[in-house]
């Protein structure tokens, strides 16, 4: 697996599967404690787009899968990850990407969108109000602190409810949980920083319709100039592993670009 040193020498990992050319690539960025192969290979995400011809990036994000794990929280702070997808497109020399982002990783990626000019559509799933009310996880449900205690805690049996899944996911993909803690913990002084008017590329929303974290998708939409919403069956583990998912993806990002 590739890996190249982003903004500030951290080493990460990324994995490209050539397409016939015929679109802009895809760039993915998964959510937080999943990697590539949880997020987009294990689910379809991945296979429906190489069976429409893109050519697909995916990249792990600093403290996940196999890119490094810094366990210091200042690693993680400002728009870090936002500058990661950045520096992978000077890496590869791509001038013009599509971008796909679920939960963390699309909050990543309306970060990234809304300064990075060579975006020129974009995606999201696993996220709704919470963005627009809290400019990033919804603290409604979940808040970064609990998410932190949940990795953090010796005795599985003391995770506090709503930092069960979080806890849950890292374990199941290897994760390092002191790295994910850390990133929690920067992510919760970020809040509130994304410049959702900065975005005018096409864009769409896609929420679970039993999502939690994406409850009220249509309000991030009427946020962001001319973007669609789709609703998908399931929940924030389970939406993205819907055909539906993949379909409505394939559908936005073969469609022809408005001039």
């Amino acid at each position: 697996m590739p890996t190249f040193a982003s903004f500030d020498g951290l080493r990460l990992n990324y994995t490209v599967w050539e397409g016939d050319g015929a679109h802009h690539p895809v760039l993915l960025q998964h959510g937080f404690a999943a990697d590539t192969n949880a997020n987009w290979i294990s689910t379809g995400v991945v296979a429906a787009l190489r069976a429409a011809g893109l050519t697909v990036i995916s990249l792990d994000a600093r403290g996940h899968g196999r890119s490094e794990k810094p366990h210091d929280e200042a690693a993680y702070t400002g728009d870090s990850m936002a500058r990661d997808i950045s520096a992978l497109l000077d890496e590869l020399a791509l001038d013009e990407v599509s971008l796909v982002g679920y939960s963390m990783g699309a909050i990543i990626a309306l970060s990234s969108t809304a300064s990075d000019k060579r975006i020129r559509r974009l995606a999201t799933g696993g996220v709704g109000s919470g963005i627009v009310d809290f400019g990033g996880v919804d603290l409604r449900v979940v808040k970064p602190a609990e998410i932190a205690s949940a990795l953090l805690a010796e005795d599985p049996s003391t995770v506090p409810p709503s930092g069960v899944p979080f806890r849950l996911l890292a374990d199941a993909t290897g994760g390092d949980r002191q790295a994910l803690a850390a990133a929690a913990l920067a992510s919760d002084s970020q809040e509130g920083s994304l410049n959702l008017s900065a975005i005018g590329v096409p864009t769409l929303v896609l929420a679970g319709d039993q999502d939690l974290l994406a409850a009220e998708p249509e309000r991030l939409a009427a946020a962001i100039a001319g973007a669609r919403l789709v609703r998908i069956p399931g929940d924030h583990m389970t939406a993205v592993m819907s055909p539906a998912f993949s379909e409505a993806l394939v559908a936005f990002l073969t469609a022809p670009q408005p001039r």
